[in-house]
């Protein structure tokens, strides 16, 4: 009997090459569509129009000859996935929405409604690829980068379990970019030259500080700009070696200590939590030779510090921390123990080169030392580390 597999069929390349190459394995295949969002606030109109999606999704269903269904699971996203935006720019931080939309809606709720259809698989356009292995006995699901290092995924689906990835299908994931745009060409698919969606999963590209001012109210702060000489010198290369002490640690992972009299006023903002680490644009302030960055904001008090410069000091630092309830194993089978440490490849964001970096976990969480000092290390944005190609584990980066 054939497995029958439901594609989360968007309306853009990916997913339509997606679906056709299922269907050419002589799988069962279905389209699902589902609609995420129905709020234009903040939204630039200009870009991503779910009714386009839609309809573009239809007629690649059609093009192939799958069914084609539609959810609507905008409930959901905006308990899961926008409430938590909110919540994290609230405290200052920066979340990464693409990450949680992953973990709790393509592959937890849009999986239900899947599953509710028949489906013993779901199927995404993700750049990325998994591989079963037998580990103690037991089958282990092997999150792999996708073959295009330049679209690679592996990233947004860092918080993923063993149980989403084990129902899980990346068709693409073997593929180029060039290569998906290549067959959708061939096969005269209705999305072969369709632009790729920007901004916010389900969302679109958005207007920051318009989209949170629908629950963040605008505060008006002080901007303090932080001279270069007043940040400390950090070593610059190098990893701990396993005998370093939780105090250091903690030095290494911390933000820099930042107060306004370290400095001088520069201007004002209108609210610290529209902002994010490393920010250039927004400030509007002139009269400096060289661009201000954003280096640390205390929510809190509804302070910005600012410095002139992309080597400014402040935008720099040796390590991070992830607290024990925010520590995720893709592998489980490998998770590490109090007192242990190991070495891993980290990114802090998606598309950034892998980084060299020593994990160490102690009792407050997994602590992170990078071999070189890491720009924008950013409170709410995702660390996720990789044994070469392979995702291992992820989680939230605490300060």
């Amino acid at each position: 009997m054939k497995k029958k597999v439901i594609v989360g069929l968007s309306g853009g390349v990916d997913s339509s090459v997606a679906a056709w190459i299922l269907k050419e394995e002589s799988y069962d295949v279905e389209a699902l569509f589902m609609r995420n969002w129905h709020d234009t606030t903040g939204l630039l109109q200009s870009e991503c129009h779910w009714e386009d999606d839609v309809m573009f999704a239809e007629m690649v269903a059609k093009k192939i000859g799958i069914p084609f269904h539609f959810a609507d699971l905008s409930g959901p996203y905006r308990e899961r996935v926008v409430d938590y935006m909110f919540s994290e720019y609230a405290k200052g931080r920066t979340p990464n929405p693409d990450i949680l939309c992953n973990r709790e809606i393509k592959f937890d709720t849009f999986a239900a409604e899947a599953f509710k259809l028949g489906g013993d698989y779901i199927a995404t356009g993700h750049y990325c690829r998994k591989e079963e292995i037998i580990s103690g006995g037991k089958h282990i699901f092997r999150l792999l980068a996708g073959k295009d290092e330049n679209k690679d995924q592996s990233y947004f689906l860092c918080q993923l379990s063993q149980e989403q990835i084990a129902r899980a299908m990346f068709p693409v994931g073997g593929m180029t970019k060039a290569e998906v745009r290549e067959t959708a060409a061939k096969l005269k698919l209705p999305t072969a030259h369709r632009k790729d969606s920007q901004g916010i999963c389900f969302v679109g590209k958005i207007h920051l500080p318009t989209f949170l001012q629908q629950k963040l109210e605008p505060r008006k702060g002080e901007i303090i700009e932080i001279p270069a000489d007043a940040i400390p010198a950090m070593q610059h290369t190098g990893i701990p070696d396993e005998n370093i002490s939780d105090e250091e640690l903690d030095l290494l992972a911390s933000p820099h200590f930042l107060v306004p009299s370290m400095g001088k006023k520069a201007g004002i903002h209108n609210g610290a939590h529209l902002f994010t680490i490393g920010q250039r644009k927004g400030l509007n302030l002139g009269g400096y030779r060289e661009p201000l960055f954003i280096i640390g904001l205390d929510a809190d008090k509804n302070i910005l510090y600012v410095g002139e410069g992309q080597s400014h000091p402040g935008l720099y630092r040796k390590g991070l921390c992830v607290k024990h309830d925010e520590v995720h194993w893709v592998r489980p089978d490998l998770e590490m123990n109090k007192g242990e440490y190991r070495d891993y490849l980290v990114r802090i964001r998606y598309r950034q080169p892998l980084q060299k970096a020593r994990l160490y976990m102690r009792e407050k969480g997994i602590y992170i030392v990078f071999s070189k000092l890491q720009r924008g290390i950013t409170p709410g944005q995702f660390a996720a580390w990789y044994d070469g190609e392979e995702v291992i584990g992820s989680g939230v980066i605490g300060q």
